[in-house]
């Protein structure tokens, strides 16, 4: 699946998109997977300076960071965006959809015995196919959030999510 289809997708989507221009030149979530598509390239072809100067530019322009080093699947869609953080380790599904301000980073940050980070570890989520995450969560670990499941606004994650679940913040009485 190419940018256009990405972006077709996005059209769809989106009951307030208009026309497939609109969303490529006016979307900022189509934007930072642009920038995502071509640093994750660099990155998978051992280019990390190259890779990270692409997504730190996709930063500035759209103010949605995506680490190259992530993984996204097919038909994803940044729905307003701004501040979303997918981490180095992130694998996200297919057909998966993020609104603003959502964190898919890491709970932890093992050190090596000479108390050095510990570089290259799975340390954030995984979305499997689906999911939909809605403005302001926060999923922080190695979690598997399950295949169609949604998390609601301002929902801290630490654990995993079943397949189909719904997590919302509780109410008070």
């Amino acid at each position: 699946m190419g940018l256009l289809a990405d972006a077709k997708s996005m059209l769809k989507k989106d009951p307030a998109a208009r026309s497939l221009a609109e969303v490529m030149l006016l979307y900022p979530g189509f934007h930072a997977l642009v920038f995502y598509r071509v640093s994750h390239w660099f990155y998978k072809h051992g280019r990390l300076f190259c890779a990270r100067m692409v997504s730190q530019w996709g930063r500035g322009f759209t103010g949605i960071e995506i680490h190259p080093g992530a993984t996204i699947g097919n038909d994803f869609f940044i729905d307003h965006g701004t501040g979303v953080v997918i981490g180095e380790t992130c694998i996200i599904g297919n057909s998966c959809r993020l609104y603003q301000g959502v964190t898919l980073g890491a709970l932890s940050f093992p050190k090596n015995a000479d108390g050095t980070l510990t570089k290259g570890i799975p340390r954030h989520p995984i979305l499997e196919d689906k999911v939909t995450v809605y403005a302001g969560a926060t999923i922080l670990g190695r979690v598997t959030v399950g295949r169609g499941a949604v998390i609601g606004g301002n929902v801290w994650i630490t654990d995993d999510v079943p397949a189909g679940a719904k997590v919302t913040q509780e109410r008070p009485s």
